[in-house]
């Protein structure tokens, strides 16, 4: 696939397939009906990266600042512009000009410029403002593999719920051949609640075509963003490999976090591919046995992402229109044995988009 790329403005598409997936960073996404033809078209002169820091038995390392991070883009050093610590906002970050944003070459995470719009001095003001909370999206496999257990599984989904922070908000979507957004993007756990009580069996799984519709949904949104998906057998309907949606997640900056209620002996395929998907988007993969497992497995999402370092930078000039590597360090020996997660990299991609299939229920959810 050719790299061409724009200063300010770069169209990301998943290739293969060629998705036409069309919004504006600054505003509401478009109804489906109004969808046909177009592409993702995104203001991205931000990187935006959600870093989680373990030490060498698996604690969470809290307290850090940004001088304790160490950024490069293609081995190119980058600077700080905006710090936040799980739910807590920092303003030790240093704030990058108006002329530095405009002369930094642009990358593909679905980040948009809004820092320092109105700033008198011209001077970008601290992202963390924009990015009290998380957004999180729960995809819940309603698939006929979902016949045994289903009760137990919407009693795990639901515990989840309740555990989130106030400040967080929460979409519920299930799948099974077709992707339902039962819920759109709210701060009302009611209703919430409601669509997981509210949820059905059967039918196919089109888990990976289901999952980049989700991803497509949680792309133009601002500050942390994870999708959890609840997957009970192997993808048999969809066609999309997930390659596609592992690539449109990494450039967006959205976390996959997947729980698989089967043991990973019983689909070794699904495993490696639920396992490299959560990795590469800085997200994890869990296989669950038991009704028990499972409620473990949405706690330590729960705190994942409680305990996330919200990082942000302006892209040094950099030629690479292609895949751009990132690489997070800790500085100083007091941490050298910790550990980070964050996702590895992104792509610049350019392509128009002809036609896509499309799930017949389609209202976009609501970004507020």
């Amino acid at each position: 696939m050719g790299m061409r790329g724009i200063m300010t403005t770069r169209s990301v598409i998943c290739a293969g397939l060629c998705l036409s997936l069309f919004f504006h960073a600054d505003g509401p996404f478009q109804p489906a009906a109004q969808e046909n033809n177009s592409r993702i078209v995104v203001n991205v002169v931000l990187v935006q990266l959600n870093v989680a820091v373990t030490d060498r038995k698996g604690n969470y390392v809290t307290g850090l600042r940004p001088d304790d991070f160490a950024i490069t883009e293609d081995k190119i050093p980058e600077t700080i512009s905006s710090f936040e610590e799980g739910g807590e906002a920092m303003s030790g970050a240093t704030s990058a000009t108006r002329s530095d944003q405009q002369s930094a070459a642009s990358g593909g995470n679905g980040i948009p410029d809004v820092a320092g719009e109105n700033a008198p001095d011209g001077r970008a003001q601290p992202l963390a403002s924009h990015m009290a909370g998380a957004n999180v999206f729960i995809l819940f496999d309603t698939s006929d593999y979902m016949y045994r257990g289903f009760v137990y599984a919407q009693d795990a989904i639901a515990g989840f719920v309740r555990s989130m922070e106030d400040t967080d908000k929460i979409a519920f979507y299930s799948y099974s051949r077709d992707l339902s957004r039962s819920v759109p993007l709210t701060a009302n756990r009611f209703a919430v609640l409601h669509g997981v009580r509210s949820t059905v069996a059967g039918d196919q799984a089109a888990l990976y075509n289901c999952l980049l519709l989700t991803v497509r949904d949680a792309a133009p949104l601002r500050g942390r963003k994870a999708i959890v998906v609840f997957s009970n057998g192997p993808d048999d309907a969809s066609s999309i490999p997930p390659e596609d949606v592992e690539e449109l997640a990494q450039s967006t900056g959205t976390i996959i976090y997947i729980i698989s209620t089967r043991a990973a002996q019983d689909d070794p395929l699904s495993t490696t591919v639920f396992e490299r998907m959560s990795k590469a988007t800085g997200g994890k993969a869990y296989f669950a046995r038991n009704w028990q497992d499972e409620k473990l497995a949405f706690s330590s999402i729960r705190d994942d992402l409680a305990h996330l370092y919200t990082i942000a930078y302006y892209p040094k000039p950099n030629k690479n229109q292609g895949w751009r590597t990132i690489s997070v360090k800790l500085v100083g020996k007091r941490l050298a044995k910790d550990r980070v997660r964050t996702r590895d990299g992104y792509r610049l991609l350019q392509a128009e988009a002809s036609a896509r299939p499309r799930s017949s229920q389609e209202p976009g959810p609501d970004p507020n």
